[in-house]
């Protein structure tokens, strides 16, 4: 049957999706030539199977295939935007997908404001009296941190509220502007020596040890410490932005590279002319990917409405088929020209080697930093069937038993954040929170494979749970279980003399504290930890908003889902405008909501 449909594909241009026996869906690809793309897949001499000369990754997809089906479309420009809806809306399994959308940081500033604030945002609106810079990636923070303790600046909004000076005032880290203590013209003259150095961040360098040796001068030395850490973050981000062009244009600056499993997707930001910062993304089980591919999923990654300032120029370090129809697809998806070049020569080209070089750095200290000696010490210790390569950790979390949800992250040589799942449970007692948490996952072993792994927050109870869960459904996966030991005297663990207790289906292991995989695995249990917490916190602070929301008159649950249709959360309703605001419900009550969240 599947040969058959094989031999019977349109010539036209189109998209082609395998799935596996259970109908699940394996790849979406995209093709001119229907018929051509899919027949270069197989070896259809004897009994079908893969062709010779795939990647192992694509080998092993082709080896589960048992059906195909095609969209057929007008031209290959409308295959390549159909691909990409696809990939993003149904996460194809041997598909490249990247992590969840997302924006940069800049620091922004309202200069039509009497007295204006620095601060970090990902929002970029279209006002002339709006200054950005950036994107800044992981130095945002550090940059703020800096500007405020090099500049005398109001700090927080809620600053020129009141009418009398804050704490910032009494450290002389602000000039009190609500105490009519400096005007608006002097006021500016320090915001514009701040846009200045912002401007030039190795001046802000040099204005930050003046004040370190000032503070250490003066015995202040947890204040140096501060201002020392800070500089040694702006470096870090500038270690790479010594180039300076001589065209002040903006361009963002792409280059990939693999090594074994491992791929690094590097992005540098050059805007007027100067590196402002740059950005990276760690691929793990990367094996057998292409480097068009990794290429091509950055570009439709990073170009999306969300990411509202970007360069018109793309310098990639090498060329990838169809990066013409790439190029095409972005002008027309923003309204605007944007390029994608490969230089030859120049200062363009030295741009994209830096790029390279920079990828090829961060693979090598990942390769350093990530060996197999730990999972293989833990392997022989906890007598694992298998090396723990890819781990599960699961947590719960509640107050009191109410309104609990649950948590689970994974390792795969690093933590993979786009793995984590949350879970709304809905038992009191945790006991039955993990059998729920644990059977709902184990129902997703048909979309996703069951882990070498499970580490469990708990102790013989809850590993002997996992065991039954696992044998009921005829799977196997290695067990390990965290716990505090049990003492009689409850001020022994309050002062930390309860150590935390391994076990996996044989014994309990109680190791020294300094023992690596103890640490190791005490970092995977905190991590979960965080992550059901955070998950709780927000649901419970996501209830808090919603109910003082009812309170405002005119808001009801209508108003309520409206409102979160449009801002996603109840944290961006909070900070919405008031013509954002009267925008989504309505002049008369989005005024009213404004002015009342604004109490």
């Amino acid at each position: 049957m599947l040969a058959q449909k094989l031999k019977n594909a349109p010539h036209n241009a189109g998209i082609y999706q395998y799935f596996n026996a259970q109908g699940m869906l394996l790849y979406v690809g995209k093709a001119k030539s229907i018929k051509n793309r899919v027949k270069s897949y197989f070896r259809f001499s004897g009994e079908l199977s893969a062709a010779p000369n795939l990647s192992p990754r694509i080998a092993k997809m082709i080896s589960e295939v048992e059906n195909v089906e095609y969209i057929v479309v007008q031209s290959e420009h409308d295959a390549l935007i159909l691909e990409n809806s696809l990939i993003k809306q149904l996460k194809p399994k041997y598909n490249i997908l990247l992590r969840d959308d997302k924006t940069y940081p800049y620091i922004a500033i309202n200069l039509a404001e009497p007295f204006p604030r620095f601060e970090i945002t990902r929002k970029i609106v279209n006002d002339k009296h709006m200054k950005y810079f950036g994107p800044l990636s992981g130095s945002a923070k550090a940059l703020l941190d800096a500007l405020y303790l090099a500049f005398p600046l109001v700090q927080k909004k809620g600053c020129l509220k009141g009418k009398k000076a804050c704490l910032f005032h009494q450290i002389h880290r602000c000039l009190a502007p609500c105490e009519q203590k400096i005007d608006t013209e002097a006021y500016a003259k320090i915001v514009q020596e701040a846009l200045e150095a912002l401007s030039d961040q190795k001046k802000l360098v040099t204005l930050l040890h003046v004040k370190m040796e000032e503070a250490s001068m003066k015995l202040n030395f947890e204040e140096a410490a501060k201002l020392r850490d800070i500089i040694n973050s702006i470096k870090d981000a500038l270690h790479v932005t010594h180039v300076e062009l001589s065209k002040l244009e903006d361009y963002d600056v792409f280059a990939v590279e693999i090594m074994e499993k491992t791929a690094v997707i590097m992005r540098l930001f050059i805007r007027g002319g100067k590196i402002v910062s740059t950005s990276h993304t760690l691929m793990h089980n990367a094996y057998g990917f292409e480097k068009e591919e990794l290429y091509q999923r950055a570009l439709f990654e990073f170009y999306n409405p969300m990411n509202q300032t970007f360069a018109k120029q793309i310098l990639i370090a090498e060329s990838f088929n169809e990066h013409e129809d790439m190029s095409q697809f972005l002008s027309e998806k923003f309204g605007q020209k944007i390029t994608i070049s490969v230089p030859q020569r120049g200062e363009k080209l030295h741009l994209t080697s830096m790029a390279q070089e920079n990828a090829k750095t961060i693979l090598i200290q990942h390769s350093t930093k990530n060996n197999n000696s730990l999972t293989e010490q833990m392997q022989v210790l906890f007598d694992f069937t298998a090396l723990p390569k890819r781990i599960e950790i699961f947590d719960n979390s509640h107050l009191g038993g109410k309104s609990p949800v649950g948590g689970m992250v994974v390792w795969d040589e690093g933590f993979d954040k786009a793995s984590y799942r949350r879970y709304e449970l809905h038992h009191s007692d945790e006991y039955a929170q993990m059998r729920e948490m644990l059977e709902r996952r184990i129902n997703d072993f048909s979309k996703e494979s069951a882990p070498d792994l499970w580490v469990l927050d708990g102790g013989e109870t809850i590993l002997k749970l996992a065991k039954s869960l696992l044998s009921q459904k005829g799977v196997h996966v290695d067990l390990l279980a965290i716990a505090k030991e049990k003492r009689d005297a409850k001020a022994n663990r309050s002062k930390g003399s309860a150590h935390d207790l391994l076990y996996n289906q044989n014994q309990s292991f109680e190791l020294p504290t300094s023992d690596k995989r103890l640490q190791f695995i005490q970092r995977l249990r905190d991590e979960a930890h965080r992550f059901a917490i955070t998950y709780h916190q927000k649901k419970k602070r996501g209830r808090d908003m919603s109910l003082e929301l009812q309170t405002i008159e005119g808001v009801g649950a209508a108003t309520i889902k409206k409102l979160l249709l449009y801002f996603g959360t109840f944290e961006a309703i909070y900070e919405a405008s008031q013509e954002e605001l009267e925008v989504t419900v309505g002049k008369k009550l989005g005024a009213n909501l404004f002015q009342s969240l604004k109490k």
